[in-house]
């Protein structure tokens, strides 16, 4: 196995303390702390008058193998636009490339511009401004969770950097695994019988059907026609399945919500079509706009009951209390894995392996 030398850990401002999860996250694996001490990098953002920024990095790293964690999305404890935010990234990324690290690793748990991944028209395409740039100032490695869409992937020259786009649905399988499921007699009965797995829309196919192969249980596809005159605007839905949905347990699961008009509107329409209880679980909790209010709505009218989020982008403790029915699964030990296994040359083949269902089950009642 390749070894890529000490590990340094920096973030910008608005992942400040995610980076500090995952190295607490680090120093539990292994003998990786015996090996390596002070993951922590010193990185120092000064801010002008004028409103320009410089980066300075405060040590050496000259050969190590460097990580930026790094967070576009507009909702961080310094309140930064994702405009702001971008610029900071790029400045941190050619700081460091300046100080010759041997490697460096952009590692954004969320992309916020993931979905802006083909032109329209006379349209910018986001991901492709983002990624080119980080490649031009010196990126040679992204790591992010869950892009938008497979092909984002293609994005990236190989021979210039690499990707590596992590499956963070394992985060979710999990806890429902281990806070729902419980036993294995609830699987093979319950949860076989009286379980469909939803997507939002014909896009999340896949996702949902990974999930329903997963469970062994129904799968029920969302088919939702937009508005072309209104952004964020859903007209209307519809439903198809196999199998009558009465009494069923729905779980919608999708890579993000952003606004929450389309999946409101689906949980109306399941609803309408007798399901006993709908539950959410999705990766990343944008939930930008009326998002909270609508999700709220929904469960004070009994259309909702659980919501379970991936802590891949910043949830304050105002929208937490707003929102007691979410459950945030943080992602930082995975992270921490990830990490751990690049930085010593060993396959991350795993993370894209279907779960072991039994086992995670006999490890919720040990």
């Amino acid at each position: 196995m390749l070894d890529r030398g000490k590990v340094q850990i920096f973030s910008t401002r608005s992942s400040e303390d995610y980076a500090v999860s995952v190295i607490e996250e680090l120093k539990n694996l292994n003998d990786f702390t015996r090996k390596y001490k002070d993951l922590k990098g010193d990185l120092e953002v000064k801010t002008f008058s004028d409103g320009e920024i410089e980066v300075d990095i405060g040590e050496s790293i000259r050969k190590k193998d460097v990580y930026l964690f790094h967070n576009s999305s507009r909702r961080n404890k310094y309140n930064l636009s994702v405009g702001d935010n971008q610029i900071e990234l790029y400045h941190a990324i050619d700081a460091l490339t300046r100080a010759q690290a041997k490697s460096l690793t952009v590692f954004e748990p969320y992309t916020s511009c993931s979905r802006s991944d083909r032109a329209t028209r006379r349209s910018s395409v986001g991901l492709w401004i983002h990624i080119k740039t980080m490649m031009a100032l010196g990126m040679t490695h992204y790591i992010t969770f869950q892009l938008h869409s497979d092909k984002s992937k293609t994005i990236i020259d190989p021979t210039r950097a690499n990707i590596d786009d992590m499956p963070a649905t394992s985060l979710l399988k999990n806890h429902i695994l281990r806070n729902f499921v419980k036993t294995k007699k609830a699987f093979e009965t319950d949860v076989h019988d009286n379980w469909a797995i939803c997507s939002v829309d014909a896009g999340g196919e896949k996702m949902a059907r990974q999930f329903a192969e997963t469970f062994n249980c129904d799968l029920v596809i969302a088919n939702k026609r937009r508005s072309v005159t209104k952004a964020n605007t859903v007209e209307k839905i519809d439903i198809l399945s196999d199998s009558p949905l009465d009494d069923k347990t729905i779980w919608i699961v999708d890579d993000m919500i952003d606004t929450g008009g389309s999946v409101y509107t689906l949980v109306k329409e399941l609803k309408n079509r007798g399901v006993k209880h709908v539950n959410i679980a999705i990766i990343h909790p944008v939930l930008s706009g009326p998002a909270v209010q609508r999700l709220i709505k929904l469960h004070d009218e009994k259309f909702l009951e659980n919501f379970l989020v991936v802590d891949t982008i910043h949830i304050p403790e105002e929208m937490r209390e707003e929102l007691p029915f979410m459950t945030v699964v943080k992602s930082a030990h995975l992270a921490a894995e990830i990490i751990y296994r690049i930085n010593i040359g060993s396959s991350i083949t795993q993370f894209f392996c279907p779960e072991d269902v039994f086992s995670v089950l006999e490890k919720a009642t040990e």
